[in-house]
């Protein structure tokens, strides 16, 4: 038996389902090695989540520092709430540019299942993850307890409102709300203060 598919085989020997596609071709030493930066990326994230040592620094610089080393991408000026959950095994599918605003308790999510072969009688535990980017564009800002599912783009300057969850894809300079997230408002653009004499 060679070592590549040797990890899937003993955990299917142990009783645990688990998804051939995710699993099967995955050698002993890959196995370890993301058992070893899961461990550690989930160290970091709960004390990005809950440290309140250094309370005032952990918004805004901190926390964003913390989350590049997981691998998330990750711009200037970033806000990272407390108790804010991100995807810490595909950090590196979480972008965030400048300026972005994530309240706390927010939830981003890289992965999910793939339901298009799910049939009656089927085991969910063996189906394969889809897993897809996240991209928080610009000065946005997600609302306390927002959920952004896979494959997201949040537009620049848009607000979304605080419970949502986001589904689609969110186009700039508007404001969302709702389970799942729907436009509501464009932004309007400033008038002009001063007039011609």
């Amino acid at each position: 038996m060679s070592e590549v598919g040797n990890i899937y085989k003993i955990i299917k020997k142990i009783g645990i389902n688990i998804s051939q596609d995710e699993y099967a071709d995955i050698s002993i030493v890959k196995a370890f090695n993301r058992v070893i930066r899961g461990l550690l990326n989930a160290i970091l994230l709960k004390y990005c989540m809950y440290s309140v040592i250094l309370s005032p620094l952990n918004y805004r610089l901190i926390r964003s520092r913390i989350w590049r080393l997981m691998g998330c991408h990750v711009g200037k000026n970033v806000f990272i709430g407390y108790d804010v959950w991100m995807d810490y095994n595909n950090s590196e599918l979480i972008y965030i540019e400048d300026g972005v605003h994530i309240a706390n308790r927010c939830l981003l999510l890289c992965h999910q299942r793939d339901l298009s072969n799910y049939y009656v009688g089927d085991d969910y535990s063996r189906l394969a993850y889809k897993k897809k980017r996240i991209y928080l564009k610009k000065g946005c800002l997600l609302g306390m307890g927002t959920m952004v599912m896979p494959g997201v783009t949040i537009g620049e300057g848009s607000i979304i409102g605080a419970g949502s969850i986001v589904t689609c894809d969110i186009p700039e300079w508007t404001i969302a709300v709702g389970r799942p997230a729907k436009v509501i408002k464009k932004i309007p653009q400033k008038e002009n203060e001063y007039t011609d004499l």
